[in-house]
């Protein structure tokens, strides 16, 4: 074989099996035997020289080469699919898989409810929403757009700022009623906190007063957690006191099953971005996608936008 066997179709082969880590799952997604998946993948590797992945009966992974080229070839079939998206001009754009990232409880209570109105819509759009904490490298994951809370490194993305997405210190009425309200921020470190143990720091809350002072106050507790969904759980449950993005608790403040203490005193905003990769920010079904996220995440409740 020489290099003119490195096909598109064996190239897509390749890609989704160093994603899903299994030929099965592949050959089941493809709609193809098994076979024809390791066929692909022996004769690719053949056309190329080297051995592109590993395999075990469990599991497949990449080679440091394959993990070379896995980073090439995402980036050259984008290529190909934004070429064929602008020769077939606005006809491209209501079609195709747009593969979205966002942090996980947003994801879940917010912007998968926008992605439902996106697809209303455009029902020829195919979404693939990743739900992630995790700062993940987006090429590599094959992602396409991200939504993401906090400050932001990475400048080989495009980047949109969509707002700030402001905060509240809340408790049960249960716990309020067992352990008495904070009528001061000296008060809360004699109060259990509800901590996240992804974010560094959650040790020492800070706060900002009335005039703008900051405040930097210990704060602990029995119970640590990684996922905003179970915070808002244990909140509900009168576990404690936590600093809560607004669109976390908006619906659990209206109905009276959580409280808004020390109102004087908030957590600082957080920024809330949109990241979008840059090979794939022309393909118009990708821009349609991030003019309608931009358009309506301000409808979310507590996200400040942009002045």
């Amino acid at each position: 074989m020489d290099k003119s066997d490195v096909t598109l179709e064996r190239m897509r082969t390749f890609v989704r099996v160093a994603e899903r880590g299994s030929l099965s799952a592949v050959a089941r997604e493809l709609g193809v035997g098994q076979s024809t998946v390791t066929r692909h993948l022996r004769e690719l590797e053949e056309a190329i020289g080297v051995p592109l992945l590993s395999r075990t009966t469990r599991r497949v992974t990449m080679t440091d080469e394959g993990s070379r080229y896995y980073a090439d070839s995402i980036q050259i079939l984008r290529l190909v699919e934004q070429a064929g998206d602008e020769a077939r001009g606005t006809r491209g754009a209501s079609a195709g898989t747009i593969r979205i990232s966002c942090t996980a409880a947003l994801g879940v209570l917010h912007v998968s409810r926008l992605i439902f109105a996106f697809q209303d819509r455009y029902p020829d759009i195919g979404i693939d929403l990743s739900l992630t904490d995790e700062r993940i490298d987006l090429v590599r994951e094959g992602v396409d757009i991200a939504l993401r809370l906090g400050p932001l490194t990475d400048s080989s993305m495009k980047l949109r700022a969509l707002g700030q997405s402001r905060r509240l210190l809340v408790a049960a009425p249960a716990y309020l009623a067992a352990r008495g309200r904070p009528a001061v921020s000296q008060d809360l470190p004699g109060h259990e906190g509800i901590r996240m143990s992804n974010i560094a720091g959650s040790d020492t809350l800070a706060l900002q007063g009335p005039g703008g002072e900051r405040h930097a106050v210990p704060f602990g507790g029995r119970f640590r957690v990684d996922h905003g969904l179970a915070a808002r759980e244990a909140l509900v449950a009168g576990r404690g006191i936590a600093p809560a993005h607004h669109w976390l608790v908006d619906d659990l403040l209206a109905a009276g099953r959580l409280e808004v203490i020390l109102p004087d005193y908030a957590p600082p905003p957080v920024p809330l971005s949109m990241l979008i990769v840059p090979e794939r920010a022309g393909i118009a079904r990708v821009r349609l996608l991030v003019d309608f996220l931009a358009e309506r995440i301000g409808g979310i409740p507590g996200i400040e936008r942009p002045r």
